[in-house]
């Protein structure tokens, strides 16, 4: 008997893995730090909601630091900015021969594989909707790609075992040759995401406003300058093509905007996880995790990004509390885009 499959933060796109995991029949083990939300799963009562599906399965749970033995397959699914502390803590409980898969938004890679070691870390391109709502309670607004893949490239017997199990929560899981190029698209469309969470817009109607189309281009284009300066190819997915940001014009890129938006609006899950993060949750978020990297790598390559340096600043404003999505900072970055 294999050992279990554990989902190290069973939030909203841990819990939502585990939950389909576990209603197909797998052993799964779910670690969350919300005690409350472990009891719920434990009991039974772990409920996927929305227009995707309805149900509600149980699986074992623990908490992090009930935690016992050691695993094979580790699916971590933690906030960026806790990355390197669920990591070390999540160490002594790996196999040697073991892996662990990033299930996580944003480029959390590297932090695993500077801890775990690069051969014994995966990453995956997350796309589809959830959000945590409640202990037991996760919204699945709507599904979207997930692809998995080596950071090397390779695709190995291990990454196509996890494959075949991975296809229980999404048929459509593919395996990425390509698994950064993957990230960074995901990254470019993520920022846009970041932006609309500094209002109370849903996302569909922010990316979309005639106001902000300068300065959503202008976000793109920085994080795909940098994912260039890298030697990265992206990828299209969800109507949404980085590539065509260098060079497209202004029309064009709207269009493009506006094909997404159809896909938004289609969603259960109207606005971003940092939005609620800020609006409902009031607590801080992963933005300045995830934009770090960018933010570093531009500076190693020389390459400004006054766009994303002011969209993390606004952001930190909401969380120290000086500000509320809706108060207006939104016309900040489309002062930057037009001194730029």
């Amino acid at each position: 008997m294999p050992d279990p499959i554990v989902i190290w933060g069973a939030g909203a796109i841990g819990g939502t893995i585990g939950a389909y995991l576990a209603q197909a029949g797998h052993d799964v083990l779910m670690v969350d730090r919300v005690a409350a939300h472990v009891a719920e799963i434990r009991a039974g009562r772990l409920s996927i909601e929305g227009p995707v599906d309805n149900f509600t399965v149980g699986a074992d749970a623990c908490t992090p630091d009930e935690l016992r033995g050691r695993f094979g397959r580790i699916l971590l699914a933690v906030k960026a900015q806790d990355t390197a502390a669920a990591t070390q803590a999540l160490l002594t409980h790996l196999h040697e021969d073991g892996f662990v898969l990033s299930c996580q938004n944003g480029l959390n890679p590297p932090v695993i594989a500077d801890i775990v070691g690069a051969p014994r870390t995966l990453a995956a391109q997350v796309a589809f909707a959830p959000d945590w709502l409640a202990p037991g309670r996760i919204l699945l607004g709507n599904r979207g790609p997930f692809a998995i893949g080596e950071l090397d490239g390779q695709v190995t017997p291990r990454l196509e075992a996890l494959l075949a199990v991975l296809r229980d929560f999404e048929p459509g899981a593919e395996i990425t040759t390509d698994i950064y190029a993957d990230l960074w698209s995901k990254m470019a469309l993520a920022v846009l995401l970041k932006a609309s969470a500094l209002t109370n817009d849903t996302i569909a109607d922010f990316i979309t406003r005639p106001d902000m189309l300068d300065a959503q281009i202008a976000l793109v284009r920085e994080v795909v300058a940098v994912a260039h300066a890298l030697g990265l190819h992206l990828h299209a997915f969800q109507h949404f093509d980085p590539e065509a940001f260098p060079q497209a014009d202004t029309a064009s890129l709207a269009r493009m905007f506006e094909a997404h938006a159809t896909i938004r609006r289609a969603s259960a899950k109207q606005r971003s996880g940092i939005w609620r993060d800020l609006a409902v949750r009031r607590r801080k978020t992963e933005v300045p995790a995830q934009l770090a990297p960018i933010r570093t790598l531009a500076r190693r390559h020389g390459i400004a990004t006054p766009m994303i340096d002011a969209l993390e600043e606004l952001i930190l404003r909401i969380e120290a509390g000086q500000a509320m999505p809706g108060d207006g900072l939104e016309t900040t970055l489309s002062r930057v885009a037009a001194s730029g």
